[in-house]
């Protein structure tokens, strides 16, 4: 069979909801695929319900290899993939049955290198569609890619995923693209980063098929192993070079960078100040403390007031204008009031 997409799934530990994702795997309408299960070291059942699932479905592959971490295990599915195309599914999520249909049809309509798609996210018992400002149906050139796609990356993490996009195999292959190693947290974004410069097209669609699961462990939940907002600063950090985009007018990347870096420090001061069984009251507090106090922080925040505050609701002016004060009772209370709003919904 020619395999047109090749799907690669990272697993540690995965156990509670990996049936769920198998079966969504299993069932799409699109039959010419491969599922590259990468079993990273998983210390339960992971690698035994895989290879259950593998006697019935030779799509199925199983890749055993000691816990390196989500990027290498990529890497690894990479390296054995043979489809046409490439998508990436995590252990705890799950798909619609037809969504690797959708984007490869998608792809097909005009041989595109990338097909970008919107995903659910489910967030304290909400659901949340994550869209984007692109054109839809249409074709994205390397001119729009360079000036809007590159750019997105600056200003926001929302399109740093890999998993609601469907990526060309030999534009990977030609230019050796991987994974970062080591890196804690952002790997999707810097190979995002790197796929687009090599990129000659893409096509966004409005659909959504990805549906994501925050669970115990997730990168949105695990703050006692991840400095959110250190790999926050060292994407503000980066030099130009490192984003291919000197092409821009210097004075416009600090804007978007000031923007991304606020978002972040907005959305990391409620994740660290709801409560959490990771890590005490004092030790949140200080955190957040020093975050809004960092250097970087009160030199994006005149930016950021400047191109974004007068377009903000009620609640997010209040939790900007707490962070320029420094008031981190300001911004518990914000982040109480937020918490109980949700409940409420």
């Amino acid at each position: 069979m020619n395999i047109k997409v090749s799907v690669i799934i990272p697993v540690y530990n995965a156990e509670k909801y990996l049936i769920s994702c198998l079966d969504s795997l299993t069932s799409q309408t699109l039959e010419a695929c491969e599922f590259i299960f990468i079993n990273d070291g998983s210390k339960d059942q992971s690698g035994q319900i895989i290879e259950d699932y593998s006697k019935n479905d030779p799509r199925i592959k199983l890749i055993h290899q000691e816990n390196k971490g989500v990027s290498m295990a990529r890497n690894a599915g990479l390296q054995a993939a043979v489809g046409e195309f490439i998508g990436f599914v995590d252990a705890d999520d799950y798909i619609e049955t037809d969504m690797y249909a959708t984007l490869y049809n998608a792809a097909l309509e005009g041989n595109f290198d990338v097909v970008i798609s919107n995903f659910e996210s489910e967030i304290e018992g909400h659901k949340v569609i994550t869209r984007y400002p692109f054109p839809l149906q249409s074709i994205l050139a390397r001119e729009y890619i360079e000036r809007e796609i590159l750019t997105y990356f600056l200003k926001s993490d929302q399109l740093n995923t890999a998993c609601n996009k469907l990526y060309k195999r030999k534009v990977i292959h030609d230019n050796d693209l991987k994974f970062p190693e080591k890196v804690a947290l952002g790997e999707d974004g810097l190979f995002n980063m790197q796929f687009f410069r090599h990129a000659l097209s893409a096509m966004y669609i409005d659909y959504t098929g990805y549906h994501y699961r925050e669970v115990a462990g997730s990168a949105t939940r695990n703050i006692l192993e991840k400095d959110y907002f250190k790999r926050a600063l060292e994407v503000y950090t980066l030099e130009i070079s490192d984003w291919s985009i000197s092409y821009i007018d210097p004075m416009k990347i600090k804007q978007l960078r000031s923007i991304r870096l606020i978002n972040s420090v907005m959305a990391y001061a409620y994740v660290y100040l709801k409560s959490s069984n990771e890590l005490s009251f004092s030790q949140r507090l200080k955190y957040v403390s020093q975050m809004i106090a960092n250097p970087h922080v009160r030199e994006a925040l005149p930016f950021f007031y400047n191109e974004v505050y007068g377009t903000l609701g009620r609640y997010e002016k209040f939790i900007v204008d707490m962070i320029h004060r420094k008031s981190i009772i300001g911004l518990y209370c914000g982040a109480t009031y937020s918490k109980l709003r949700n409940k409420s919904y």
